[in-house]
């Protein structure tokens, strides 16, 4: 019997592989649970004012082309503020950053305007939602916008601001223009801050950015602009989307094409038509005389070629005056500066003449004439009653000839040379101080050489009648000086040089008499011509040997020329050391001079040489007097003080206050710490000087106070008080020193010393 192996038995399991079913499924339900969970979109809500065009389950959210979202509701507001339509999106987790206050979202459909088609893809895929992530906190709420918001200013390419003085058919998205070619669009517009003007926002496209400089004008290309007069028509459009839409266009002047580039945050002007862009820079001119000027067609000159074109005119509430708007060619652009001048021309028939008779056929014009190149650039400007004194730009000889009447002298009146027309008046006006006549004289270029230094002109409008038992003599330069004025001139020195200066300046006599009047004529320069003018005197101890003919300011402008003719005297006074000065009236409260001044005027005085030198045509004027001391007898000495106080040339230096010299002058020490102030004792007094001697100023008042002896009060006299002194005492013997010497110095105290009050010497005087 064969042994079997005993079987092994192991205890029965309760687990069954049938259990495995649920957990995987367990499994794969959380996963799909937990996959739904982080798949799920967040919940915005957008209110609209119209639910037109949004559909639930079907209206998308997109984004750069991307569904990003879909509406899954809509309902009525039902929050009693009747907001509109509320349209609940579900929205992908990746958007949460971009969900803040300041997104905006709108709805895009279809729209069809004159200024294009947009939104055409809505045709076939349907109306859809978009937004522009913004800034700000987290918001799950947001309110549609009505219309796509303006393109952002971070878009790259040019951003600009025009302003214009009205819309016109502009529009959103209405192009810009650059010959024709489009390169940009309009982002939106708004009323200016001074709700006169219209702010036009536009963005050019990133490769044409360059073609705006600093000098570029941009003007309204909307329809169509017809310009017609006899010679025919013009008819000018940009473009067909300009007649129908609207539009920009730009260029840049040929005369500016080295403009540098724009400044973006600078505005630019929209002009209102090709015209005024590139012919039509605005000039504001304020009018007194606007009679025959007509708005369009009334033309700005200068020197016989337009310039421009009288666009508006509106008359001022005073009905007295009239604002008028120019448009002047871009090219005078650099001349309407400060200093440009306007006035209105107009035919004028006179016994002088017919002056603007070409306002005659193209009737009454405006005239310009231009600034220096350089000066401040201006845009408004107030017109001249008339043409403007002198035109320096003509050639010839340009002339200011100064009158104390005008006469019968008028503009156009003839400049004669031996009874020959040589030149004309061109213009007359009052002097600055109204006290004279200003003509300006021109000479035309064939008789330049005739005027010099020594030309002298005179009035010689009118007759001229002298009378004696001899008969009677009548005298006249021509018929046209005898109906309508004139002036003639003579050179008595051919051979004298002729003025440096641009614009020479001559006296105009009252007749040829006094013109030629012998004389010797002499230059003198003097600081300030206040006061001055041609006809003030040179006088000589009283009398007058002399006279101003003419005055203007030196070449540097520091100083004022005086052209002066000595009549008397004139060998000893054009001398080297002859020294004039002006005398002006002095009025204080101790001295009154030369009051006669007041009511004379100033005039020069002239004190000649002591000796006969070289002769000299050219002196410069002292600021005061001369210095008369150098010429008086006396003992000179000098008083040493830390500083002047009230002393000055003329204040009286006494003795036991009695006046016995003077101060004549004072000046700093060698090393500038001191004073020294020279002065001159009378002959007379000199004995009262001694090297024991003690000066001190008497200006002011002393006090002496005290708690019982009450106050003393000490002056050397009244106009030491007020004009300033000097004082001095002297001791006695045996202090009191030998006598002082010429030139020697004493030191001046602030004050005396009571002992020094007390000297009482005996000195004998001569």
């Amino acid at each position: 019997m064969t042994d079997l192996p005993m079987a092994k038995t192991r205890p029965a399991s309760n687990w069954s592989a049938i259990w495995v079913l649920p957990l995987i499924a367990l499994l794969i339900g959380g996963w799909l649970a937990w996959r739904a969970y982080s798949e799920a979109g967040i919940q915005v809500e957008l209110i609209f004012a119209s639910g037109e065009g949004i559909q639930a389950g079907k209206t998308e959210l997109m984004y750069k082309g991307m569904a990003v979202g879909k509406v899954v509701s809509i309902s009525l507001d039902q929050t009693g503020k009747n907001r509109g339509v509320v349209a609940q999106l579900e929205v992908n987790k990746d958007l949460e950053q971009y969900l803040r206050k300041g997104t905006s979202f709108w709805l895009v459909k279809p729209n069809v305007s004159l200024a294009g088609i947009s939104g055409l893809e809505t045709l076939v895929s349907g109306n859809y939602i978009t937004f522009n992530p913004g800034d700000g906190e987290a918001s799950r709420t947001f309110t549609a916008l009505t219309q796509e918001p303006p393109m952002g200013d971070d878009v790259p390419g040019l951003h600009l601001t025009l302003k214009a003085d009205r819309l016109g058919s502009l529009n959103r998205d209405s192009p810009v223009f650059y010959k024709q070619i489009q390169v940009g669009r309009v982002k939106s517009y708004t009323l200016g801050d001074d709700e006169s003007t219209v702010e036009v926002k536009v963005f050019i496209e990133p490769e044409y950015a360059s073609l705006v400089r600093k000098h570029t004008r941009f003007w309204n290309a909307s329809g169509i602009s017809i310009d017609a007069d006899l010679s025919g028509f013009k008819l000018r459009s940009e473009s067909l989307a300009s007649i129908v839409a609207g539009g920009i266009a730009f260029a840049t002047p040929e005369h500016r094409k080295d403009s540098p580039p724009t400044d973006p945050s600078l505005p630019f002007r929209l002009y209102e038509s090709y015209d005024a862009a590139q012919a039509g820079i605005k000039v504001v001119v304020k009018l007194t005389d606007f009679d025959g000027l007509q708005e369009g067609r009334t033309p700005v000159m200068y020197k016989g070629i337009e310039v421009g074109t009288l666009k508006t005119m509106k008359i001022d509430r005073d009905l007295a005056s009239a604002t008028a708007e120019l448009t002047i060619n871009p090219l005078a652009e650099d001349y309407l500066v400060e200093g440009s001048e306007f006035w209105v021309v107009k035919p004028s028939i006179s016994l002088a003449g017919i002056t603007g008779l070409e306002a005659l056929v193209k009737g009454n014009y405006i005239a310009v004439r231009p600034g220096e190149k350089g000066s401040p650039p201006a845009r408004s400007f107030v017109a001249r009653s008339k043409a403007p004194p002198l035109d320096l730009g003509a050639p010839g000889l340009h002339l200011v000839l100064f009158s104390d009447q005008l006469g019968s002298i008028e503009v156009g009146s003839p400049v004669l040379y031996r009874q020959i027309k040589v030149g004309s008046v061109q213009s007359y006006q009052l002097s600055r101080d109204n006290s004279q006549v200003v003509l300006g004289v021109h000479i035309e270029p064939d008789y330049v050489h005739l005027v010099n230094t020594s030309t002298r002109f005179w009035n010689a409008s009118g007759i001229t009648l002298k009378g004696g038992l001899s008969g009677v003599e009548v005298k006249s330069e021509s018929l046209q000086t005898l109906l309508a004025g004139g002036i003639a001139f003579e050179t008595p020195n051919p051979e004298a040089p002729a003025s440096g200066r641009q614009v020479q300046r001559f006296a105009l006599h009252a007749d040829r008499n006094s013109a030629l009047q012998p004389g010797t004529q002499i230059r003198i320069r003097v600081n300030d011509g206040d006061g001055l003018q041609p006809g003030t005197l040179i006088r000589y101890k009283g009398l007058e040997v002399g006279k101003v003919e003419s005055l203007a300011l030196t070449d540097d402008l520091q100083a004022v020329m005086l052209d002066v003719r000595l009549t008397q005297a004139a060998g000893q006074i054009a001398r080297e050391g002859s020294r004039f000065w002006v005398v002006k009236p002095e009025l204080s409260l101790t001295r009154a001079a030369n009051l006669g001044t007041l009511v004379s005027g100033q005039y020069l005085e002239v004190l000649p040489a002591l000796q006969g030198g070289a002769q000299r045509l050219q002196f410069t004027a002292l600021d005061g007097p001369p210095n008369q001391a150098v010429r008086e007898q006396g003992l000179r000495l000098v008083l040493s003080a830390p500083r002047r106080g009230s002393i000055k040339p003329g204040v009286v230096v006494s003795y036991r206050e009695v006046p016995v010299g003077k101060v004549v002058d004072f000046e700093l020490g060698p090393t500038s710490d001191r004073v020294l102030i020279h002065v001159l004792i009378e002959p007379r007094y000199a004995p009262l000087v001694r090297s024991g001697s003690r000066f001190w100023n008497a200006s002011g008042i002393g006090v002496d106070a005290g708690l019982f002896k009450g106050v003393k009060v000490r002056t050397e006299s009244l106009e030491a008080l007020i004009e300033g002194g000097i004082a001095f005492a002297t001791p006695n013997n045996p202090e009191m020193g030998g006598p002082a010497q010429p030139g020697q110095t004493f030191a001046l105290f602030d004050e005396p010393q009571d002992a020094w009050m007390q000297w009482a010497p005996k000195i004998v005087l001569e």
